[in-house]
């Protein structure tokens, strides 16, 4: 039998989405940064980051890439 208490849960539950959300925000601004210098440059970042090669716009891209980044490390 489970005996937690459910505010028990309702608060791991949080603290599990406060720190996705910590890494998700993490893992974007380094990839944004990364995409904005890529282009100044004139690289294919689109091509170098999983999950951004058929994006339309910027930061569709980023957030799919960090969306293909976050599945690998939960």
């Amino acid at each position: 039998m489970n005996h937690r208490h459910p505010a028990a849960t309702s608060c791991l539950r949080a603290d599990r989405s406060a720190t996705f959300l910590a890494i998700f925000s993490l893992a974007f601004i380094i990839l944004f940064v990364f995409a904005v210098a890529a282009s100044a440059v004139g690289l294919a970042w689109r091509t170098l980051l999983p999950g951004a090669e058929y994006s339309k716009g910027f930061v569709a891209g980023v957030s799919g890439a960090v969306y293909t980044f976050m599945s690998h490390i939960t």
